[in-house]
């Protein structure tokens, strides 16, 4: 490991000094490329130096205790840093560990996120409703953009499917770990008895895919265009503006109507294919990976579930690491950073297990 980080330190102090070199500078798209680069290797390289300073200080902690000639209080300060330090040390060791382990291509990337309701009736729509608008808080919360791209609703909060994709550094990273079926159990306000009713609504999360990434034939693509039938503004229904593709290879049917321009919806629509299409390719190249995400969104079945939103008792149980926490209120503002930093510490202590075998 070590060995591995000395040579990531001396690329990031070659790529320092070419990035302050006046003809690098001059050439912005060379200078921009050696910029992200650096920034890529920078949180592993401040890591690395902090483990180092670190080390060091022990190092001489330890070296005062052995060489002899110290009084009692003398010895006694040193071996207080050294308790001090050891565990900081062996901290940053293990946060070292973590930031090596190889990063999933897509974490930078923009999300196409899908919600749809399941089983449930109503109230499952509803649901998917709330969901759809903690989504978007949480967005909000992380500085990023959301924007519908097409919603299917009953006008009452039910949503029966929504598309939305989300913009910002990192996105995919933090909502990779909400696809999957997401229970909820609560009293419809329709409910006179008081009964609690179980519901459930399905999430996929999808990393946004350049055109280049994926080659999709447009002779495979049927493409209609018809008149909006919900959101758009005023010009909804006055203009064939909403776009249907159908990827006849695979069945794929992606509509998307939130534009009153039918050049912006269809862009849209084309950029929710590629998303798709990426997905089962990588499914079609790791099955187990495929698997797993077949039996985690499944059907939308009340059985199949990541996560149960209890309302009664104002919990958030995600059945995937046995995490329970009573914060449902601020959880659906969009406050879940607790659930989604506990599902990727849980992933990487996963990863690294894998790899120390």
């Amino acid at each position: 490991m070590f060995d591995k980080l000395e040579s990531i330190l001396t690329k990031y102090d070659e790529l320092a000094v070419r990035a302050a070199d006046p003809d690098v500078i001059s050439d912005q798209p060379q200078w921009q490329k050696i910029v992200k680069e650096m920034g890529e290797l920078e949180p592993v390289v401040l890591k690395y130096r902090e483990y180092k300073a670190a080390k060091q200080e022990l190092d001489d902690a330890k070296g005062m205790i052995e060489s002899g000639g110290l009084d009692a209080e003398e010895k006694e300060m040193f071996r207080a840093e050294q308790d001090e330090l050891e565990p900081r040390v062996a901290a940053l060791e293990g946060e070292m560990k973590v930031l090596l382990l190889p990063k999933d291509p897509n974490d930078d990337k923009n999300v196409i996120l899908e919600i749809r309701a399941g089983t449930g009736g109503e109230e499952a729509g509803l649901f998917a409703g709330d969901l759809l608008r903690m989504y978007m808080r949480y967005a909000e919360r992380c500085g990023w953009k959301s924007e519908l791209l097409d919603m299917n609703d009953t006008g009452i909060g039910a949503v029966k499917e929504a598309i939305v994709i989300i913009k910002g550094r990192g996105a995919y990273s933090r909502l990779k770990y909400e696809s999957g079926v997401h229970r909820v159990q609560r009293v419809p306000e329709t409910e006179s008895s008081g009964r609690v009713h179980t519901s459930a609504a399905t999430v996929a999360v999808l990393p946004e895919i350049d055109d280049v990434e994926i080659e999709i034939d447009p002779n495979d693509v049927r493409v209609d265009v018809y008149r909006s039938t919900g959101h758009g503004g005023q010009s909804v229904n006055t203009t064939d503006s909403a776009v249907r593709l159908t990827h006849e290879p695979t069945g794929l049917v992606v509509t998307c109507q939130d534009e009153k321009s039918q050049i912006k919806n269809k862009d849209k629509a084309w950029g929710v294919l590629r998303a798709r299409l990426y997905d089962l390719k990588m499914q079609e190249q790791n099955k187990e990976v495929s698997d797993a995400r077949r039996s985690m969104v499944g059907s939308g079945d009340r059985s199949e579930r990541i996560r149960t939103y209890n309302f009664p008792q104002g919990r958030i149980s995600d059945h995937r690491i046995g995490l329970t926490i009573y914060k449902l209120a601020a959880f659906m503002d969009g406050d879940i950073d607790e659930v989604v930093d506990a599902l990727t510490t849980s992933e990487q202590a996963e990863r690294m297990g894998s790899v120390d075998e």
